[in-house]
């Protein structure tokens, strides 16, 4: 192999290393509080709080609220970003989410501003 190609293997390497580094699944979001991460798994409970000062969208994944092992919160002022309602959209589906890990009274989240966000993994 030459030096190109090492210095080739190297970098795809290194890049497949990171990408699959920073993807997890919803139980070890709560050790990655502050960190930017894509957090994988099914979205089993939804809730719309339209009567809410915010108009937040919960996604809750894996388990429904209030045992919820993780949640993607979308505010009020974002959904018009999405093509329908989230909660509908994504409801019974295994998707990824990519952002920033936050804690909201113990549990783990990600805001999210846009759809790009989350990818549904299977339709």
């Amino acid at each position: 192999m030459n030096y190109k190609q090492t210095i080739t293997t190297i970098l795809i390497s290194a890049f497949a290393f990171t990408a699959e580094d920073k993807t997890i699944n919803a139980q070890e979001a709560a050790k990655h509080v502050g960190e930017y991460k894509t957090v994988c798994g099914k979205v089993v409970s939804t809730f719309y709080h339209k009567k809410g000062r915010a108009k937040q969208t919960y996604l809750n994944i894996d388990k429904a609220y209030p045992n919820q092992i993780f949640t993607i919160l979308i505010w009020g002022s974002d959904r018009k970003y999405f093509d329908g309602a989230p909660e509908a959209i994504y409801r019974d589906k295994d998707v990824c989410v990519d952002g920033k890990i936050s804690s909201y009274k113990g549990k783990p989240q990600i805001m999210v501003k846009t759809p790009t966000s989350i990818k549904i993994l299977h339709k």
